[in-house]
């Protein structure tokens, strides 16, 4: 092929014009092949904690979940049916929020004590032989942040689910930024320059019968470092992830942590109803004063139905050691992550010193011919 754009040479060549396009081709994919491998690892360790989170954060839920509507089940019977209702509610915004979606924790732990006022009104404040119509039911919901029958606690609770529920989901949306990041770097757009040199690099020699040969190390390394300069921009960016997440990963623990925060809102809850019993007297009076006398319907509350057995021994045996497992597993996962700190920064050195450049010692193509 005399027409030959890149793999020109005073040897006989074996290449045509289209052979030398198909060898572009080739060329190019060799390399996104060899850096979906190099970053293969780092993505797994990444993908396999981000499940591994999730599974913990869903598990953590459940768990919660399933303290307060024990609480409501051991403690106030009579109310449990309908709680528990509300409970569960409140523990579907709590994993909305966990996972991404875009919900306040300020709105829906009010709500969740809004929806709560009402069934403590009518089983504790001021029980009847019959229940509270609908209607007097929505007054006193609209009417809780007016007359604050729990006090300071639904004020308390979003204070600690804002402090503890949004570190947690940024650390996961973090996560999920990272394997982005690798999904992107993982598919490069190369430039004519780069394609050319690669061709040139790989399988120009093959056109003058040199299929063996590899390109020498400092050769490789000009080329791949030209075709990822781009790459190397992220380097620092990178690091200062992975700082960001080390930092983050700190903030998830203590009295703030997540696991402190779920596994005690039973207790909060227990306070709040405590608080709402001590002050019958005087919310029965605000609520009269708002809402009038209470207007009733035949009483239809069913006992609890919550069943405490499903699948607390699970539970209980995960919520043993959970805390202790999940800052462990933490731990683990960024100090493995650390290893990765300067990934982007040596990835031309690591993909010639591992797989394309030849061996020291070894005859070596330098782009124009095969010398020791």
């Amino acid at each position: 092929g005399v027409d030959l754009q890149v793999c020109t040479s005073k040897n006989p060549t074996c290449c045509t014009r289209k052979m030398e396009e198909r060898y572009q081709m080739a060329a190019k994919q060799d390399i996104q092949q060899v850096l979906q491998t190099s970053s293969a690892t780092l993505k797994f360790l990444i993908s396999r904690n981000v499940a591994a989170f999730q599974e913990t954060f869903e598990m953590l839920i459940r768990l919660a979940e399933n303290y307060t509507s024990t609480l409501f089940c051991n403690a106030y019977r009579t109310m449990a049916a309908e709680a528990t209702v509300h409970v569960q509610e409140f523990f579907t915004d709590v994993g909305l929020f966990l996972f991404g979606t875009d919900v306040s924790t300020e709105e829906f732990v009010n709500r969740f004590f809004d929806t709560l006022f009402p069934v403590v009104y009518n089983h504790v404040i001021s029980p009847g032989p019959t229940d509270i119509s609908l209607e007097y039911a929505e007054c006193l919901r609209a009417a809780t942040r007016d007359i604050k029958p729990f006090g300071n606690i639904p004020k308390k609770a979003i204070g600690q689910m804002g402090r503890s529920l949004l570190p947690s989901r940024t650390f996961l949306q973090a996560l999920n930024l990272g394997i982005e990041v690798i999904n992107t770097t993982d598919h490069l757009h190369f430039s004519k320059t780069c394609s050319r040199a690669l061709l040139r690099m790989q399988y120009c020699p093959h056109c003058q019968g040199l299929t063996l040969s590899k390109p020498c190390l400092g050769y490789c390394l000009n080329t791949i470092r030209g075709c990822l300069a781009d790459v190397a921009e992220v380097d620092l960016h990178w690091r200062g992830y992975i700082q960001s997440l080390e930092e983050l990963s700190g903030a998830l623990s203590g009295a703030h942590s997540i696991e402190h925060v779920l596994l005690n809102f039973h207790s909060l809850v227990h306070d709040a109803l405590v608080q709402a019993q001590i002050n019958r007297a005087e919310l029965s009076e605000q609520v009269n004063k708002i809402c009038g006398p209470p207007v009733r319907k035949p009483k239809q509350s069913p006992g609890c139905s919550f069943d405490q057995n499903k699948d607390n021994q699970g539970l209980k045996m995960f919520s043993r050691d959970s805390e202790e497992t999940f800052a462990n597993r933490r731990k683990e996962f960024i100090s493995h992550l650390r290893l990765y700190r300067a990934f982007y920064g040596g990835l031309a050195d690591q993909l010639c010193g591992n797989e394309l450049a030849a061996a020291d010692g070894l005859p070596c193509w330098n782009g124009e011919d095969v010398v020791r």
